[in-house]
């Protein structure tokens, strides 16, 4: 078992070196390069943190004060769902056209795609909340 999780570090540590390097590569280029790196890997954390983190602990909070009990995960499922699918769209939804050149990748409207999408999560969640509700009060009357 040593050796596995040896193994498993310092195949770890390998990756580490190597996307290091390629990162040096990438800041080095450019000054502009070197400033969306850094935007990125500093602005990311501070958003996620100062923003992302309280905002999803608040819904987590409501979800289990207000959402009855059956319906707890269903909602809770399509909010992360939502979420990552939210989060997945934002750079095509910001910039549409602006990523490059790839004939059927980003000539979509991913504004109506993100709709539909978000709008079958939701009827699932909504679905299983009823047939969880049923269930729940079919377990009480017997």
């Amino acid at each position: 078992m040593r050796i596995a999780r040896a193994g498993f570090a310092l195949a770890g540590l390998a990756m580490l070196a190597y996307g290091g390097w390629l990162g040096w590569a990438v800041i080095s280029a450019s000054t502009e390069r070197a400033v969306q790196v850094t935007a990125w890997f500093v602005g990311g954390p501070l958003l996620h943190d100062g923003l992302v983190a309280p905002v999803v602990g608040v819904v987590g909070l409501a979800l289990t004060r207000w959402v009855p009990r059956p319906w707890r995960a269903p909602v809770a499922v399509a909010a992360v769902v939502s979420a990552i699918l939210t989060l997945l769209a934002i750079p095509l939804l910001w910039h549409p056209f602006g990523v490059g050149t790839n004939p059927g990748l980003h000539d979509r409207d991913y504004a109506t795609g993100l709709a539909v999408a978000l709008g079958v999560v939701w009827i699932c969640a909504v679905a299983t909340g009823f047939v969880l509700g049923r269930r729940q009060r079919g377990a009480a009357e017997a």
